[in-house]
């Protein structure tokens, strides 16, 4: 029997700055995300060349960072299960958004580059190869409909 989890978010526009969208050029593409029982809401914008602001998330690094994160939680999950202690973890993620001529995009890759240290570096294959593992469990990797790699990097304790 499956189970069915539901999340729920709130996205509030706040860039509204006097006219509302009664042109394209006249409001902010400014928003707020947040969640019941958060601590803070993710401020965020569209891509600067969509007329967003810089110093905000947009949709696509959001997008890119719930990927990475998925992948993240499920190798420490893994690692923890088979007894692999990871003592440091980070992702440079890096995705890849193709612009249509009608104005319509869409991502067409993603590659995630995790760099892991762990305390046994005998057990490194092992360590990589859960990496595989987390890609084929992660719900956010199984409900995109283009790639996601992944490229790990294990080394010993710093």
């Amino acid at each position: 029997m499956s189970k069915e989890h539901q999340y729920q978010v709130l996205t509030k526009w706040t860039g509204n700055l006097g006219p509302g969208t009664s042109q394209y050029s006249a409001y902010s593409r400014n928003h707020e995300i947040s969640s019941p029982k958060k601590q803070a809401p993710i401020m965020g914008s569209s891509d600067p060349l969509f007329r967003g602001d810089a110093t905000r998330y947009n949709p696509e690094e959001l997008l890119l960072a719930a990927l990475s994160a998925c992948h993240m939680l499920w190798v420490l999950h893994l690692c923890a299960d088979a007894g692999i202690v990871i003592t440091d973890y980070s992702d440079q993620a890096l995705g890849f958004m193709t612009e249509n001529a009608d104005g319509s995009a869409q991502f067409t890759a993603v590659t995630l580059h995790p760099v892991m240290a762990i305390t046994d570096l005998a057990r490194a294959v092992e360590a990589r190869a859960l990496h595989d593992r987390a890609h084929a469990v992660c719900a956010l990797a199984r409900s995109v409909n283009f790639p996601v790699k992944h490229e790990p990097v294990v080394a010993g304790p710093a």
